[in-house]
């Protein structure tokens, strides 16, 4: 398998925390201010540049194996690639947060919603998918196109603990030092975000909510995120 390529998401309801692709990550917090404007460094990935990290990501793969995806997100409920097998995965090191900008998919330029991520610290729980080495090309590059439209992410090959031993999986893990990634947003800030963000995916809450869905409905706790589904529903009702 390739040896290592490199994105996340956290939420801690009274000090909700957030969840990107470059060569390299430290374990220092970088910078994260609340400002939801386009940072004047925004843009999006070229056709080019997105097919390179593609091809570096998978420089390890010999062609005839098949590969493990890691999705944490909405891979779990909207994975949109053909999969032979499919398990319950925990990875260590890594922490489910939202804690990247989306200024495409779930939010705009102007307005951003935010996104599941893989930050740094603790351990996630999502699926492991097991992708047939015939149809490794073609998955990867609809794949890229999804997930790496700005290049906030950094792939990541990193081994997944399953009920059938261990996998070495593909993950999107959060890239600290982009201006894509937040975190430390007040309780209130966060929900209005995900409650009114909307992008060419849809609604910002539309995300949260089925990914909630999703984890509840294979076993998966993330108290985290049902915490902050309470505190959606409450705003949304009236009810306290």
């Amino acid at each position: 398998m390739p040896a290592a390529a490199q994105l996340i998401y956290y939420v801690d309801i009274s000090h909700l925390e957030p969840c990107s692709c470059q060569n390299k990550v430290t374990n220092t917090f970088a910078p994260a201010p609340h400002a939801a404007a386009a940072p004047s460094s925004f843009r999006l990935l070229t056709e080019a540049e997105r097919h390179a990290s593609m091809l570096d990501a998978l420089s390890g793969w010999n062609g005839d194996e098949d590969v493990w995806i890691y999705g944490y997100g909405s891979l779990i409920w909207r994975p949109e690639f053909q999969f032979i097998e499919q398990r319950a995965a925990l990875l260590h090191g890594y922490h489910r947060a939202l804690c990247l900008w989306s200024r495409v998919n779930r939010g705009t330029p102007d307005k951003p919603g935010l996104v599941f991520g893989l930050d740094v610290g603790g351990s996630c729980r999502g699926m492991a998918y097991r992708i047939p080495a015939g149809d490794v090309p073609s998955t990867m590059e609809a794949l890229w196109r999804r997930e790496m439209p700005s290049g906030a992410y950094i792939p990541r090959w990193l081994r997944c603990r399953t009920d059938h031993g261990i996998v070495s999986a593909l993950t999107f893990t959060m890239n600290r030092y982009t201006d894509a990634y937040v975190r430390d947003l007040p309780a209130e800030r966060l929900i209005d975000i995900v409650q009114s963000a909307h992008g060419s995916y849809g609604p910002c809450i539309e995300y949260v909510l089925e990914t909630a869905r999703a984890l509840k409905q294979s076993n998966i706790q993330d108290k985290r995120l049902q915490l902050l589904v309470r505190e959606l529903h409450k705003s949304t009702t009236g009810t306290t």
